[in-house]
């Protein structure tokens, strides 16, 4: 999974999935060495990184219009937890789909690419 800005990424899965140790693990590969914390009560955090990263949490709202999502969605690689509440603000056709899910003691882990290229 190469990621360029402009690249969405959805990430769906209850609470404690590990939606944000995603993300860490993503920046990490970016070589991102800065604390990464989950966006849960600011609802987006920006990280320098190359690309730059935009990380959202939606949990906490019913939809995500009026947060400025869109400000980021051409100029960094944007993770946003809780797609459910984008409403339509993003093509989820051509963004990167990540379902985590537990089974028993372990999670599984569903990526699927965009069906539209970007």
């Amino acid at each position: 999974m190469s990621l360029r800005p402009g690249d969405v990424v959805l990430l769906s899965g209850p609470l404690g999935a590990g939606k944000t140790t995603f993300v860490r693990g993503a920046l990490a590969g970016l070589g991102f060495q800065d604390s990464v914390k989950s966006p849960t009560f600011n609802l987006i955090n920006l990280y320098d990184s190359m690309p730059p990263v935009m990380h959202a949490d939606l949990y906490r709202l019913t939809t995500a219009f009026g947060v400025g999502l869109e400000a980021y969605l051409d100029t960094h690689v944007c993770f946003i937890e809780w797609p459910d509440r984008l409403a339509g603000m993003v093509n989820e056709e051509e963004a990167w789909k990540i379902d985590i899910e537990f089974e028993g003691d372990l999670r599984s882990l569903t990526i699927t690419p965009p069906s539209v290229p970007s």
